[in-house]
């Protein structure tokens, strides 16, 4: 998946794009709206995540032009805080989503994945193992009829696990999705053992089968469980 990541602040774009990369995801970068419309123009991507505070020419104008010029690729747009305005403005204009800064790592990643399994014409916004249901948009999991009470970091670990599910997913890999540049791997190297010891506890409150397996020395695997 190619990704055109639009933002002038330097910091901020550095550290977004190695975040992309490390998922996976190939990143052009473009640091104001002239760049940014001259790589829409000469090339093609599957997500553009443009922030609308840009010098020479400002987030909302490129994302008009590129509604007239009928480039329908799906835009996350990135606001200030609070500015309202610049939301609606936004998707008037023909954005798909949008986020508000300071944003999490994994919010981020959320909605590039979100957005992603929409055009690729994916309309149904559930990851199943068995009985168990993970909702991206509603931001549920439930087992059988049984809604699961998750934090917001035990739904990001279950739904990444699930998005892999029938591959291993590395201890690193997985604590660097949800925490991002904020993980440290000796301060906060019991982090994941214990939130994976409350997902399955949970989980088998709920009734329902113990689905995370770990892998010794390596990390997690969610396998396809029967109903």
């Amino acid at each position: 998946m190619r990704i055109l990541l639009v933002e002038d602040d330097a910091e901020l774009r550095v550290q977004l794009e190695s975040s992309l990369n490390r998922q996976q995801y190939v990143i052009d970068t473009a640091a104001d709206g002239e760049e940014a419309l001259d790589w829409l123009f000469d090339s093609s991507f599957d997500l553009v995540i443009l922030d609308i505070m840009l010098p020479k020419v400002d987030g909302l104008t490129i994302l008009k032009e590129m509604r007239s010029a009928d480039i329908e690729t799906p835009v996350l747009m990135l606001t200030a805080k609070g500015a309202l305005g610049d939301k609606v403005a936004g998707l008037d204009s023909g954005a798909d989503d949008y986020l508000t800064k300071p944003f999490a790592m994994s919010e981020l990643m959320a909605r590039i994945r979100s957005l992603l399994r929409r055009s690729g014409g994916q309309s149904d916004t559930r990851i199943s193992a068995g009985r168990i249901v993970l909702d991206t948009v509603q931001q549920t999991v439930t087992s059988g009829c049984e809604m699961l009470n998750l934090t917001p970091k035990e739904f990001h670990i279950f739904e990444f696990l699930l998005h892999n599910k029938n591959r291993i997913v590395s201890r690193v890999h997985l604590a660097e999705h949800v925490w991002g540049d904020a993980y440290d791997p000796f301060a906060m190297s019991n982090f994941i053992d214990v939130h994976i010891k409350n997902l399955r506890q949970k989980i088998s409150s709920a009734g329902g089968p113990d689905i995370i397996k770990t892998v010794r020395g390596i990390g997690f695997i969610i396998e396809d469980a029967p109903v």
